[in-house]
């Protein structure tokens, strides 16, 4: 497998604050990596750097061997990388399908004129949109809900459904932030099984911060640990659970992995 995406040395500060200090990772097509650490470790500024939403401060974002350390939010998600935030950012007042179409439209095949005017090539895309959006939901198991309004699903459901719309975006690495956060046990367990499924069968590499340890330990492959801001530790699930510096900095006893 070849390496996706880079991070060189990758620091960010906020008015003399630092907040990461010199992350570097290396993302190899087709695997699950897990970034783990306390509140305020610098997990979320990693991903906000990954993902175009901040530019870091110094060192290099590398992806399929491009620089796009200094491309915008909008230009990096086009490229295929595409992300999930700690707090749900659905279109409530919209229904499922909606939702995900949105996602499925980031690729538009058709010019403003199309869109007003109607045209052939604007219904042929809407039709293709609403194939691929209803493909999502049937991978994250929401098709049933396609016709019902975003913020009527349970909150696990939500999640799901965000998931969906980056999804039908074409996405080739996509970023995680806290996927499980509120959920019951079974429906981690859940989400475990289906982050599993679409990784295996879209080809995907995944990038997910979870504070749920089992989680981490079932579904990752590589892990990345951090701690003031610093990767600390980073290895195999094993080797992390072991790791002096994570027991002590983040994981406490063995037990609770």
């Amino acid at each position: 497998m070849s390496i996706l995406l880079q991070a060189e040395n990758c620091s960010k500060s906020f008015k003399g604050l630092v907040a990461v200090k010199n992350f570097s990772a290396e993302l190899e097509e087709e695997h699950i990596y897990g970034l783990i650490g306390t509140n305020g470790a610098g997990k979320t500024t990693v991903i906000n750097m990954l993902s175009g939403v901040l530019a870091p401060t110094s060192g290099k974002i590398i992806y399929q061997g491009t620089d796009i350390t200094s491309w915008k939010p909008d230009r990096v998600a086009k490229a295929g990388i595409l992300r999930t935030y700690q707090n749900l950012r659905l279109f409530n007042k919209m229904t499922v399908l909606e939702n995900v179409i949105i996602g499925a439209q980031m690729h538009n095949g058709y010019s403003f004129t199309d869109g007003l005017l109607h045209t052939k090539r604007y219904g042929m895309n809407e039709k293709q949109y609403k194939e691929k959006a209803m493909e999502m939901l049937h991978e994250v198991r929401l098709d049933a809900y396609a016709d019902v309004q975003a913020s009527s699903l349970p909150y696990g459901s939500q999640r799901r459904l965000e998931i969906a719309r980056i999804l039908a975006a074409n996405p080739k690495l996509i970023l995680l932030d806290e996927p499980a956060a509120g959920m019951n046990p079974q429906e981690s367990a859940e989400l475990v099984q289906m982050i599993r499924h679409v990784q295996k069968t879209y080809h995907l590499t995944v990038l997910l911060i979870e504070h749920d340890m089992k989680v981490i330990m079932n579904l990752c492959e590589y892990i990345y640990s951090m701690a003031q801001g610093e990767v600390i530790a980073k290895g195999t699930p094993e080797e992390i659970r072991n790791d002096p510096k994570v027991i002590a900095a983040y994981l406490g006893r063995r037990a609770n992995v």
